[in-house]
């Protein structure tokens, strides 16, 4: 299976240079950064944040955990709370839970993104499978998406 078709689709409509990579199974952002041989902090990984009463995703490098408290006040919500695996398939059905691409706006969410990765110049990130990831230029994803960009990352 390659990237999940929408992906493509998308990337391709919008005229965006881009590799889709194969790797053996993988379950984490820091497993595809050793099998992909790229350093973990261009690794990007996508979460699915319950903000108060609303979902948005937050992207993030794979050398780095959510800072709640950070995004809690960023958001300026009640509660915040790390998707379960059942929300994560019935919010973004097209993708595997834990292989979702740092594309929010394909499913009507905000995209967060931790200003770390504005420091480098490619990503990586999965396809919609735990075997597929894509590799392009932050810009491009930028581009694309406008996030917001703030810091709400900290180091593992």
């Amino acid at each position: 299976m390659a990237i999940v078709a929408k992906l493509k689709k998308y990337l391709d409509s919008n005229k965006v240079k881009y590799k889709a990579l194969k790797h053996k199974l993988a379950y984490t952002a820091q497993e595809i950064a050793a099998a992909q041989d790229v350093p973990g902090k261009q690794v990007v990984k996508s979460v699915l944040v319950k903000a108060g009463d609303k979902y948005v995703l937050a992207v993030l490098p794979a050398i780095h955990l959510i800072d709640t408290k950070k995004l809690k006040g960023m958001l300026k919500c009640k509660s915040i709370k790390i998707a379960t695996e059942k929300e994560v398939e019935k919010v973004i059905p097209d993708y595997k839970a834990g292989a979702m691409p740092p594309f929010g706006n394909l499913f009507g969410l905000e995209t967060y993104a931790d200003k770390i990765l504005k420091e480098d110049v490619e990503i990586v990130f999965n396809g919609g499978t735990h075997k597929d990831t894509v590799k392009m230029k932050y810009a491009d994803f930028e581009r694309l998406v406008k996030p917001k960009v703030a810091d709400f990352g900290k180091h593992i």
